[in-house]
């Protein structure tokens, strides 16, 4: 056999396809203290970051995504105060921008449209405009849950972000 036979699978592919890579992903987790502190600190926490992953910090899809984390941070105070610590993540990549907050208890939201909290209902409102949407799961690392809330980011966001 000779090493003809085995050349490169570029070659045969349009320019496109061998040129495609997959969107690098960034994930960030800023652990707060659950405390009457804890919104303000989660949502200056969520600002100081959402530059760093290419979202214009006037905009105002960045003011949705503020909201939703302080909604959420606001609801592990309200339902889960026995939670010592909460994580807040964001998570960027493909498009999306996904908040993550977790807390220590294991009773998932109803997320049902007629049953959610006017918090959980504006969140879903704020995912569903930015063509998102609002889920929650066991935690994997400990005894709680975790809720997510996924948008479609509005490129382009920051002018010359390599991602516009």
């Amino acid at each position: 056999m000779g090493m003809d036979r085995f050349r490169p699978w570029r070659k045969h592919l349009p320019a496109a396809a061998v040129e495609h890579t997959l969107p690098a992903v960034e994930r960030h987790i800023v652990s707060v203290r659950v405390a009457p502190e804890a919104v303000r600190e989660a949502r200056q926490a969520v600002a100081e970051l959402l530059p760093k992953v290419g979202i214009a910090a006037d905009s105002a899809f960045a003011d949705a995504v503020l909201l939703v984390a302080s909604e959420l941070v606001a609801n592990v105070i309200r339902h889960a105060a026995h939670t010592p610590v909460t994580d807040v993540g964001i998570t960027v990549g493909a498009g999306q921008l996904v908040i993550a907050v977790t807390d220590g208890d294991p009773r998932l939201p109803c997320l049902a449209a007629d049953a959610r909290g006017e918090g959980l209902r504006t969140v879903a409102e704020l995912a569903a405009l930015y063509d998102g949407d609002v889920s929650a799961e066991p935690a994997v690392d400990h005894d709680g849950k975790v809720v997510l809330v996924r948008f479609r980011i509005p490129y382009p966001q920051i002018p010359g972000d390599a991602r516009s």
